[in-house]
């Protein structure tokens, strides 16, 4: 057994506590298994190649060179404990983790028993939740936030005594068992230490030390950009050796050995509560990028020749023979096998349903629907306002349910609790969630850094984790960065996962203008956007009694909310209601008819709701009676009210606060004119901000902001066509 050998890396990192790499019968067998596994890997990479080049299927993409470290992962990490967020190479982790051949050809072919998507995914967008494996996306790197706020569950449960529920038990996650031990294990290629949000999570980790171990597959391209081009020298680990509390390790993850030995040590070490750690491992890429690349279009011939001789398959084969522990007739009998069972896996799934249009649309949301009569107010209550009603909403849910984390910027009181006891707190630039840390803690009301996709990123995580985020973006002009994670992750999980990892998130944005000198990056509107991303609820309350009622029910609903607070509104006096009182809730998506007419529908949301009936005020005074519909919900809107209130009066304006041009507003009016043109005496009218953004001077304000003069000519002319 001469080949086998005490492990240390050659790249440097800290190697110590690495278990003597023993040549003996227990690492032999675990080899062992590395080799079938990578060699099942490989054999279906190949199958899944051919039936692509014969048509059969839409795409593939290789994972040949990277599967002997995967291997050993699979070997070190536990299916059904630890959790799991790999990237689309990672076929040989997954299969030995025990995903089965069968199941990544039914993704490959894309059929209605695909258990990982029903069809709805791409190849090799792997998720099994018996494994604890989390359906991963084609966007790259953004899994390293998904996989770094499961890990901050796991260490809110173990250290902070929270519980997580088991909202997810309908997708076949059990969120509720926590081990003593569990880590998350995230994966991506090299490429993918580029992005920002790679960056964020390795802060978020060390700030947290939270139980994840990064590993970086590192196959010197992304696509067909070197790493030299991509990391700045051109190596990611000395990049990140300087972060505090994350252990790195450079190593060689076309060696079997070093590669067992690194995955042992790396686990060990995050398992132990030590903190997060990273591996980066140096592999080779035998094919180009995927099949709709040609890497004779940027590598050499002579570089695509050495780089098949660095594959890892043939190095450990070479090893067990010599080793003594395969022979070759027991290598042509394992080959045969393998072949056997993967034409067999082949065959089935080639034969398997194909999925039903039908049933296209199901599991955009959850189908059971939490609140579906509003509820009746406490009578008599004090009349409080919007910050007020949002504030004791979120302290009664957080009452009720134990899993409701706050979290955002600077929503705690003091992120040092120490101080607690010397100063009022602050609770959110606007006080919102003033209090919530002093009452529950700072496990479950936290600041977060200035980073707006770690937030929602976080959120997915924390939630595939069992926990129920409400995060807050501080301001609505910030959340662009985020909008990556809302549009690509939390809205469409739910959905391409075919209902395996629900989302349950509510985030909290205070949007909107009509304040003394907010300008451009503190007044904007732009609702419509992510009316736009399907599988996300948008709800905008005007008055603090809806915003009561809808955000107990977005808390509830079981999918993700983007909850949007009007700034303007969150301590007027017209906004104020009697407290509704702690179970109050309100149905999403259905709209408040604000004021009953008889001559035109103003149909509107948000600031625009006061304005409207101000300008109905003007126009009573002519004998004019206006009817007011306030959507409340723009994600799903309630069409019946609206067609029921544009039947009645026959005369319709919607009036948003979002640019005129491309905004929430057309989508309304264009389905007006077309369900419901024979209704109509006259076109519909839209109200909405001129097409620039919001200037600090407030006569500039002024003059690009819907008003109620703006709604009263509008009217007026409406009226008289």
């Amino acid at each position: 057994m001469g080949k086998l050998r005490n492990v240390a890396t050659r790249r440097g990192g800290d190697l110590s506590g690495v278990a003597e790499h023993r040549g003996t019968a227990l690492q032999l067998e675990q080899l062992v298994a590395m080799f079938r596994v990578a060699l099942l890997s490989r054999t279906v990479d190949e199958a899944e190649s051919r039936v692509r080049k014969q048509g059969k299927t839409c795409f593939h993409i290789s994972s040949a060179g990277h599967e002997v470290l995967q291997a050993a992962a699979a070997q070190v990490l536990r299916p059904g404990y630890d959790w799991f967020y790999p990237y689309y190479r990672d076929r040989c982790l997954n299969l030995g983790l025990g995903v089965q051949p069968v199941d990544l050809f039914l993704a490959s072919y894309g059929k209605a028993t695909d258990p990982a998507t029903g069809g709805r995914e791409m190849p090799c967008h792997f998720g099994t939740p018996s494994l604890r494996i989390v359906n991963r996306s084609s966007a790259t790197g953004s899994q390293f936030l998904h996989a770094v706020g499961t890990a901050e569950g796991i260490l809110l449960a173990r250290q902070g005594g929270l519980q997580p529920g088991n909202e997810n038990d309908r997708g076949g996650v059990d969120a509720s068992r926590v081990e003593d031990d569990e880590i998350v294990l995230v994966t991506g290629g090299d490429g993918a230490t580029s992005e920002g949000e790679f960056y964020e999570a390795i802060s978020a980790a060390c700030l947290k030390r939270l139980p994840v171990l990064f590993v970086i597959e590192d196959n010197s391209y992304a696509i067909s950009v070197p790493v030299e081009y991509q990391t700045p020298g051109g190596n990611i680990s000395r990049i990140l050796r300087s972060f505090p509390d994350l252990r790195v390790v450079e190593m060689d993850g076309l060696d079997a050995v070093e590669s067992l030995a690194v995955m042992e040590s790396a686990a060990a070490h995050v398992r132990g509560g030590h903190g997060p750690a990273l591996v980066h491992a140096h592999v080779c890429r035998l094919a180009s990028h995927s099949d709709a690349d040609d890497d004779r279009l940027y590598r050499s011939a002579e570089e695509r020749k050495q780089e098949k001789r660095r594959d890892p398959i043939p190095r450990l084969e070479q090893l067990l023979v010599d080793e003594g522990r395969l022979s070759k007739e027991e290598l042509i009998d394992l080959r045969r096998r393998i072949k056997v069972e993967v034409d067999e896996a082949l065959d089935i799934a080639a034969a398997g349903p194909d999925p039903d249009g039908a049933h296209v649309t199901e599991h955009l949301f959850e189908s059971t629907i939490v609140v579906s009569e509003e509820t009746r107010p406490v009578e008599e209550g004090p009349e409080i306002t919007m910050v007020e009603a949002i504030a004791r909403t979120l302290q009664a849910e957080m009452r009720r349910d134990g899993r409701i984390l706050v979290f955002g910027e600077d929503v705690a009181d003091a992120s040092r609790s120490h101080v607690l006891d010397e100063v009022p707190g602050k609770g959110g630039v606007f006080r919102v969630t003033h209090g919530l840390q002093t009452e529950f803690g700072s496990n479950r009301v936290f600041n977060t850094p200035i980073a707006e996709a770690a937030i929602v990123g976080r959120s997915v995580g924390l939630s595939v984790r069992g926990f129920l985020p409400v995060a807050e973006i501080q301001f609505f002009d910030y959340i662009w960065p985020a909008m990556h994670q809302i549009r690509n992750e939390l809205s469409v999980l739910r959905w391409r996962s075919n209902n395996n990892f629900p989302v349950p998130v509510v985030l909290r944005v205070p949007i909107g203008g009509y304040l003394r000198g907010g300008a451009i990056y503190h007044s904007q509107s732009g609702e419509s956007i992510f009316c736009s991303c399907p599988g996300i609820r948008v709800v905008f309350p005007s008055n603090a009694r809806d915003a009561a009622g809808l955000l107990r029910t977005s808390i509830r609903c079981g999918d993700p909310v983007l909850f949007l607070e009007h700034k303007h509104l969150y301590r007027q006096l017209y906004a104020k209601t009697p407290d509704p009182g702690p179970d109050y809730a309100i149905p999403l998506g259905k709209a408040r008819l604000v004021r009953k007419g008889s001559d035109v529908t103003v149909v509107t949301y948000g600031a625009l709701v006061e304005k409207s009936l101000e300008a109905a005020r003007v126009l009573e005074e002519k004998g004019v009676d206006v009817e007011i519909l306030d959507l409340r919900t723009l994600q799903p809107f309630d069409w019946e009210a609206i067609a029921n209130s544009v039947m009645k009066t026959s005369r319709v304006i919607v009036a948003a606060e979002e640019s005129k041009s491309h905004g929430f507003g057309a989508e309304i009016a264009a389905r007006i004119g077309d369900e419901l043109f024979s209704h109509l005496d006259a076109p519909v009218r839209r109200i909405g901000a001129l097409d620039v953004p919001v200037p600090y001077a407030p006569v500039l304000e002024a003059a690009m902001l819907p008003s109620v003069d703006w709604i009263v000519s509008a009217l007026d002319d409406l009226l008289s066509y």
